[in-house]
């Protein structure tokens, strides 16, 4: 099984940023929220020299946001609250850097569909030199998970494995196979005739978080995604037609001795179907930076979930618009990245 950046970048993008040399009036100096501050020309850390609150965790909640992580696998957050915490103790989190922090949950709902599923084994889990299972596809029957794809043992062999999935104490996801076929055999029953275990056709040493238990294939969330990192316990896991669903919480492994239990996270506009919250600590997004951060990203069409991607999100601000609240927090809305995506794929009129 993720931004602070809207409004800000959405002002800079807008304004000074692109007027390049030309002075900026006093007044409107002036006027600059304080918790917003321009980046040096040296890039040096801007919020250390004002602000505490640098490396302190940014509380964070989602509700109904499709997170983009990597091209093609998207986590269908449907709740989240948690905590945004850099790598580097004392920095700000950096949003331009997916590298650079992590997100700690606490409680949330996340699926993954069949596609992103296709994508995260092929292009992340598997994608290295002689991985043992290749052209990787997934489905849904019932409340069990099919796998297919080519299992190289000397040859390549295309089979099919159909797999229950629960979660073991240690929070892994567990699929345990209830049919298995290499080739269009019945593999399952000749292997447990031969006294043979699926860990004896598969070498999974360097596929990323995920091994094998016997016949059990065992997945860490915590490792099968790509940046940014995520942390937190899998608590249930179910199987919805296409998709795969994920539900964390009791988070005492990911939490410090000292750190209580996350309080109530109310954003400013409690009515969006669609958002992302940011409170605390320092977020650094393009050449701004956000002090004692208050950050509301919503989306301008509530008609579906906000379709969203930390890797492009500057594209998201450039087509929306923020807005300052009395209290210096910032509410930013934004467009689907699919409609972003629709409007640059549209052929221009001759």
């Amino acid at each position: 099984m993720v931004p602070a950046t809207a409004l800000l970048l959405a002002a800079a993008a807008c304004g000074g940023a692109e007027r390049g040399a030309r002075t900026v009036p006093r007044a409107v100096a002036l006027a600059t929220p304080r918790s917003i501050r321009t980046a040096t020309a040296s890039g040096g850390d801007l919020a250390a020299a004002d602000d505490s609150s640098a490396g302190a965790l940014t509380e964070t909640r989602f509700r109904n946001v499709n997170f983009h992580v990597a091209p093609g696998v998207v986590l269908e957050i449907r709740r989240l609250r948690g905590q945004m915490v850099s790598k580097t103790r004392g920095k700000p989190v950096v949003f331009d850097d997916k590298q650079s922090f992590v997100i700690r949950i606490d409680s949330a709902i996340v699926a993954l569909d069949t596609t992103s599923l296709d994508h995260l084994m092929n292009e992340h889990v598997f994608a290295y030199k002689g991985a043992p299972l290749r052209h990787l596809s997934f489905a849904t029957n019932g409340d069990e998970l099919v796998q297919r794809g080519i299992l190289h043992k000397v040859v390549d062999l295309p089979f099919q494995l159909t797999a229950r999935v629960s979660v073991t104490p240690q929070g892994l996801l567990r699929m345990h196979p209830t049919a298995m076929k290499i080739s269009w055999l019945n593999t399952r029953g000749i292997m447990h005739a031969l006294g043979l275990k699926l860990s004896g056709l598969l070498d999974l040493e360097q596929a990323k978080g995920v091994r094998v238990d016997g016949d059990d294939l065992l997945l860490d969330p915590e490792q099968l995604l790509p940046p940014p990192a995520i942390t937190g316990r899998v608590t249930a896991v179910h199987v919805e037609p296409g998709r795969l669903v994920q539900v964390f919480g009791g988070n005492a492994g990911t939490r410090r001795a000292h750190e209580s239990p996350p309080a109530a996270l109310v954003p400013p506009d409690s009515l969006a179907p669609n958002y992302m919250y940011f409170r605390h600590g320092t977020l650094r997004f393009g050449k701004l930076s956000m002090v004692r951060a208050d950050m509301q990203i919503v989306d301008l069409d509530p008609s579906d979930p906000f379709d969203f991607s930390i890797d492009r999100y500057n594209e998201q601000i450039v087509a929306g618009y923020s807005k300052n609240r009395s209290n210096m927090g910032i509410e930013v809305f934004m467009p689907d990245l699919w409609r972003i995506d629709q409007r640059t794929a549209r052929p221009a009129h001759p």
